[in-house]
């Protein structure tokens, strides 16, 4: 008969003296060197020195630092400190706002839309791989070019306004939200596509049944985040497109007649918006997941 008998192997015992690593003085080494590490550090001190050299060779003007932050102070005191409306009323200041959140909402709804099916035929899982190549190649190259650029580009052809405004960052919103619709469809699980298919189930099935399901409450993230972007967006293309809004009376403010004052409230309007916007956004996305 064969020996079937189990023998152990035998322990291998190492010197935990010789595996540690200690310098001259006798301390443990805790960290190893590497070429990472040393271009990482490289790379910092040589920011900090470029730092240093700016601000030894920069052009002051002969300004006085005293006098300098003390004007800095005064400004930011009546800035923030002595809030007032002088060159227009509260309710116009609130209808400018509904303004900018009219355009930041149209826009991000219309981008959502486009996004959508964008994302139908760029997501690897579900479209062809040519298709998906032009179009995150499209989509790239929207993403590329700043908002307020494609702003300016559609004011050329649909003039000063709200209409270029919206076109353009429903331009900018689409391209941004087809890599994250896109990204979101492609997390889901394959093996539910996979079982649809077999069950006979045609592309619009597929979508309605399993991906949107599936997806919607990080799509939904997103687009309350893009939402926020294109407030924000439409706060500055607000003076530049001529859209109005309270955009462009926070420019007024800031550059035409210049009173810290209004700039002031105005700031504190927009940040109050802010944070009633994101409170509604986060409800609602405890909602929809």
């Amino acid at each position: 008969m064969r020996d079937l008998s189990f023998t152990a192997p035998t322990p291998v015992s190492l010197d935990f003296n010789k595996c540690m690593r200690k310098t001259k003085s006798g301390k443990i080494k805790t960290a190893v060197k590497s070429k990472s590490r040393s271009a990482i550090r490289f790379t910092i001190f040589a920011l900090l020195g470029l730092a240093a050299c700016g601000f030894l060779t920069f052009d002051y003007k002969d300004i006085e630092l005293s006098k300098a932050l003390a004007g800095t102070w005064n400004n930011a005191k009546a800035l923030f400190g002595q809030p007032r409306l002088n060159h227009s009323s509260l309710p116009g200041a609130l209808n400018a706002l509904y303004m900018t959140i009219s355009l930041g909402t149209l826009s991000t709804i219309f981008g959502a839309v486009v996004a959508f099916f964008g994302a139908l035929l760029c997501a690897k899982n579900i479209a062809n791989p040519v298709a998906a190549n032009i179009v995150k190649s499209l989509v790239a190259f929207i993403r590329a070019v700043p908002t307020i650029l494609w702003v300016l580009i559609f004011t050329i052809a649909a003039g000063l306004g709200s209409v270029a405004a919206v076109i353009g960052l429903t331009f900018h919103s689409a391209g941004y939200l087809v890599k994250a619709y896109a990204e979101s469809i492609e997390e889901m699980d394959s093996g539910t596509i996979e079982a649809l298919k077999a069950s006979g189930a045609n592309f619009w099935q597929i979508v309605l049944q399993a991906i949107l399901p599936s997806s919607i409450s990080r799509m939904a993230a997103w687009t309350f985040l893009r939402f926020e972007i294109n407030f924000i967006n439409a706060l500055a293309v607000g003076a530049a497109a001529g859209a109005g809004g309270i955009g462009f009376d926070l420019y007024m403010a800031g550059n035409h007649y210049f009173d810290l004052r209004e700039l002031g409230f105005i700031t504190y309007i927009v940040v109050a918006a802010v944070i009633l916007l994101e409170m509604l956004s986060t409800k609602i996305k405890a909602k929809v997941a």
